[in-house]
């Protein structure tokens, strides 16, 4: 027989015995809820209805819990962050900007540079779009006589370059060409999504259908509420009937997006034609055709006749959470350093509490306190609430992951510690307080870092980012905290 057969015997028991409990526990449900069925039908119409309430708020609240727990977690910038908003609100931001000690002198430049365009009075136009869109080659055929560097290969735009151009029914408009995005591996990126809300419509250049970014980036302008036009350039490259069906399927993705209108243009192009030589023969050859703009340019002023007393409203108000961003990124840099400094500080004192215990025991104690502290620090920083069974559960997963890793742990503080001469005496107490320094730092960093892209508490994830923190940088941070704790043990023999 198989040495194998006893197992098998014994897991075909199980699973009978496990089918059985599951048919018996079947029986008798079905009984009792056919019992409760026949008492219900006999019982009083108040208490049928009662019952069915109950059972009725019960199926929510699981439903509730259940979505509450595998919801996804809070995103860094909230829905609400791009939502349009007014001067008093912003003037609040402000307000509570200052109050926290930021630097808002992004933002009041910001606003001091929105006043100096309200004075002037021109209407602002922003040529938005993926790299080598022809945003330039745009530019370039409504200007003829302006001078844009334009270049087959893409890229050249690498600053923001304005224009001035009246248009057919005498409006003032300032032309902005912007770089285009993912231009020079990205980093101009801000630049054009800056400029964009800065101006009062924007021209989305896009020479085909709309990609997942191009998609996300009018989606963003068409929910600040911002008029804005779809060029559909490079048309030349298509028949009437094709550019037609093209134009109706972008039409159609962008109204799911918001309003916007697509309009077809052609800002240069070369088509290849048959020449007659005087001999009769044939040759082709290519030439240049004309740009074809007019649509835009109609489209364009039909915009500033419709949104006449609007354009400044809504220009400001794009502008205003502009000022918003900047910043709420003033306070993400503000919360990263004033976590690192908490982090840094409790990891210090953990060291100098593992070398500082005088009795088994109460070496855990102190760490159990000074980690409860560092985790209500930081999530207060971060204005996140903590519950205590949140707490608990984070603690709980921590030490379970340490205890894990206790024998390498030790065994890493104790190669840390090999660089420093005359620490056999008190190795013991030492190897404890490097593991507590960059434990408490692992745990601070992944905390810290979940509270800034979540925006609330979540254990589980803390952990296993604490789990991935000790595995990258732990002989590094084991090396700076064994020369704290050599250190803070020096002086801790002196003061004695």
């Amino acid at each position: 027989m198989s040495n194998k057969s006893p197992l098998r015997l014994v897991l075909a028991l199980v699973a009978v015995i496990a089918l059985l409990f599951l048919l018996l526990m079947g029986i008798l449900l079905t009984d009792t809820l056919v019992n409760i069925w026949h008492n219900l039908r006999e019982a009083s119409l108040w208490l049928q209805l009662a019952v069915a309430s109950l059972l009725v708020l019960f199926s929510l609240f699981s439903a509730w819990l259940v979505w509450h727990i595998l919801r996804p977690g809070a995103r860094l910038v909230e829905e609400d962050e791009l939502a349009p908003m007014d001067r008093e609100s912003l003037d609040k931001h402000l307000e509570t900007a200052r109050g926290q000690g930021l630097d808002t002198s992004a933002a009041e430049q910001e606003l001091r540079k929105l006043e100096r365009r309200r004075e002037a009075g021109k209407i602002h136009v922003a040529l938005f779009g993926e790299i080598s869109s022809g945003k330039s080659s745009l530019i370039k055929a409504l200007l003829p006589d302006a001078r844009v560097q334009t270049h087959i290969t893409g890229g050249t735009t690498q600053e923001i370059d304005a224009y001035r151009w009246i248009s057919p029914a005498g409006d003032e408009l300032i032309l902005t060409d912007m770089p285009g995005l993912d231009e020079s591996g990205g980093g101009l990126d801000v630049l054009a999504r800056q400029e964009a809300l800065r101006a009062h419509i924007v021209i989305y250049v896009v020479d085909g259908d709309l990609t997942r970014t191009q998609a996300e980036e009018l989606k963003t302008l068409l929910k600040l509420e911002k008029p804005t036009l779809i060029a559909l350039n490079k048309i030349d490259r298509y028949s009437d009937a094709d550019l037609e069906l093209i134009r109706h399927s972008l039409q159609e993705k962008v109204d799911q997006l918001g309003k916007a209108e697509v309009v077809p243009i052609s800002t240069a192009g070369r088509q290849r034609v048959t020449r007659i030589l005087p001999d009769g023969s044939e040759e082709q050859v290519e030439r240049e055709t004309p740009p074809r703009v007019e649509a835009l340019q109609q489209a364009l002023q039909r915009i500033i006749d419709s949104h006449g007393d609007t354009l400044e409203s809504l220009r400001d108000s794009s502008v205003f959470v502009l000022v918003k961003q900047k910043l709420n990124q003033q306070l993400q840099v503000h919360r990263r350093e004033k976590a690192q400094q908490i982090v840094s500080g409790y990891s210090k004192k953990a060291v100098a509490g593992g070398i500082a215990a005088m009795t088994p025991g109460t070496d855990i104690l102190i760490q159990g306190f000074l980690a409860t502290q560092m985790i209500k620090d930081l999530s207060r920083l971060y204005d996140v609430p903590v519950r205590k069974v949140d707490l608990d559960l984070l603690l709980e997963l921590i030490q379970k992951r340490v205890r894990k890793q206790t024998t390498l742990l030790l065994a890493i503080a104790g190669n840390a510690l090999k660089a420093f001469p005359g620490v056999g005496t008190v190795a013991g107490g030492l190897l404890h307080a490097v593991v507590y320094g960059f434990l408490f730092d692992a745990l601070g960093k992944s905390l810290a870092a979940s509270l800034d892209s979540r925006g609330e508490l979540h254990p589980l994830q803390v952990a296993n980012q604490f789990e991935d923190q000790l595995g990258e940088d732990i002989k590094a941070s084991a090396a700076r905290y064994a020369r704290l704790a050599f250190q803070e043990a020096r002086r801790a023999g002196k003061d004695g």
